[in-house]
């Protein structure tokens, strides 16, 4: 009778009282028979065999069970079985370990990334084989203080092989040392990157507009990093070349004449273009003539049209000193307008750069740089702290393939105040001279020094007393230990400088002044 309960039903109800036990109850909003109930799965106990977790998945963040993990309910003991095994392909996660972890929405065959915080990848949880909730657990696997963290990557499992590069297409150059001229042809590739990058950029509406407040004002001391740069960045252009690729350039004179390297106006071939064309930073573009080129020292000289141009200041390049703060301006990989910082790591290094043909082309004493210098400075300003000009930025030393060369710390540029003579000669002229001894030179069999294997006659070198099997030690107050740095040093020096330079014959050292002259052609 509804209402009323017998003496069994009040008993049953004191006793559930007493032992504080709740009795069953089904869920109001879904209520079951006792004979359905008994085949219905279990509320956060073993998965359904008709809905598989997926294969792999990322546990929640430190301290946190993994979502949809078995938990044992209030009455279930808890599960002594070992964690699953892991999937082939995987490693066991080590405590502490932070390993790479695929995005499950990417693609198939997408790189695996470092995970940022200590997440791991794990095969799907089976029944009462939760690593949690293992009574002989150690501690918990992502708090145990006395892991160490490690970082790990391992392969996509059913990556795709990845295709064959493309065959090469142009001929192999001889290994001479490891510095290649930061050229517009190796910029081809870089200005697509470049181009790639921009679009990227727009597309993924990464602007930084804001309609909420004022534009803030911002006012930069003019000696500032930032200062300098605004006021020597109209200065600077990007040199666009006839095969698509790019270097840089710098105006030197308000009726627009421009610097840059012999091989940004070659690009790919052999023989400087008429005319390029020339990208301002504020982005307008005009044809600028090429005045002349000179492939020994590696300085071009090309002509925009008007007489109101910002032209950048030239340093006495013979003043800088290793460890200078320096800036190098220019167009890398096609990204124009680009500043690095850096210092100057040497100075006189001698540098050897070829030519498109895989030949030697220039010997330079050259400024050398940690400031990042990539393919499409060539011909950008390395200059001081102040904004001076110093230097041409023009190669750089690689460990990689040319068409793999990159910033690793070491670029070089052609001291200015060589560029400028040879720049003043070809505006002047038409063409450059170029500083010499006046001897064939050959290996010491000192192990140290310059021989003089055959003396010009009527030579500088001649003139001075120098004779056949002198060995050079020392040029102009700098030690010379091989040729290269020995003609680097001639050809950074103007045609009528005076040297002294201290020589051995027949065990004893002498010193001697010598007048270098230029090359006749």
């Amino acid at each position: 009778m509804a209402g009323q309960m017998n003496e069994r039903q009040f008993r049953h109800r004191l006793s559930v009282m007493t032992s504080g036990t709740q009795p069953p109850q089904a869920d109001p909003g879904n209520p079951q028979h006792p004979e359905t109930a008994e085949r219905a799965p279990q509320v956060n106990g073993p998965y359904e065999a008709a809905s598989p977790r997926p294969e792999m998945q990322s546990p929640a963040p430190s301290g946190q069970p993994s979502p949809g993990a078995h938990r044992p309910g209030p009455h279930e003991p808890a599960s002594t079985h070992q964690p699953a095994a892991p999937q082939p392909g995987y490693q066991q996660p080590q405590q502490g370990a932070y390993q790479a972890s695929q995005d499950p929405a990417a693609p198939p065959g997408a790189p695996a990334m470092a995970a940022p915080a200590p997440y791991q990848q794990q095969a799907a949880p089976q029944p009462d084989q939760s690593a949690w909730w293992h009574p002989a657990a150690a501690a918990d696997p992502w708090r145990d203080p006395g892991s160490r963290a490690v970082i790990e990557t391992r392969p996509v499992p059913h990556a795709p092989a990845p295709e064959p590069l493309p065959a090469r297409t142009t001929p192999a150059r001889p290994a001479l040392g490891i510095v290649i001229a930061v050229s517009a042809v190796t910029a081809l590739i870089a200005g697509t990157l470049g181009a790639a990058i921009g679009i990227w950029a727009t597309r993924s509406g990464t602007g930084t507009g804001s309609l909420l407040g004022a534009e803030p004002q911002t006012e930069r001391d003019v000696s500032s990093v930032a200062g300098v740069v605004e006021q020597i960045m109209p200065s600077v252009v990007t040199v666009l070349t006839a095969d698509g690729g790019n270097g840089s350039g710098f105006i030197v004179s308000d009726d627009g004449y421009v610097m840059t390297n012999h091989h940004v106006v070659v690009g790919g071939g052999t023989e400087p273009a008429d005319s390029l064309q020339v990208l301002f930073s504020d982005g307008s573009l005009t044809t600028a003539e090429v005045i002349g080129s000179d492939p020994d020292s590696d300085v071009a000289v090309l002509r925009i049209e008007g007489d109101e141009h910002p032209a950048m200041v030239l340093a006495d390049s013979d003043q800088v000193a290793v460890g200078d703060p320096v800036l190098a301006v220019g167009a890398p990989l096609g990204l124009s307008s680009t500043v690095t910082e850096g210092i100057v790591s040497a100075i006189d290094r001698p540098v050897l750069t070829q030519n498109n043909n895989g030949e030697v082309e220039s010997v330079m004493a050259a400024i050398q740089t940690d400031a990042a210098i990539n393919p499409g400075n060539s011909g950008g300003p390395l200059t001081d702290i102040a904004g001076q000009v110093i230097g041409i930025n023009t190669a750089i030393a690689s460990t990689a393939a040319e068409g793999e060369a990159g910033n690793i710390g070491i670029g070089f540029a052609i001291p200015i105040n060589q560029a400028k003579r040879i720049a003043d000669e070809i505006i002047a002229t038409g063409s450059a001279s170029h500083t010499v001894l006046g001897a064939e030179l050959g290996e010491s069999e000192l192990g140290v020094g310059v021989t003089l294997s055959k003396v010009v006659a009527g030579s500088p070198a001649d003139d001075a007393g120098l004779r056949d099997g002198d060995v050079l030690t020392s040029f102009n107050g700098n030690m010379v230990a091989e040729n290269t740095e020995l003609i680097a040093l001639i050809r950074k020096l103007a045609p009528g400088t005076v040297v002294t330079v201290v020589y051995e014959r027949d065990g004893e050292e002498h010193s001697a002044q010598v007048t270098l002259e230029a090359a006749s052609d």
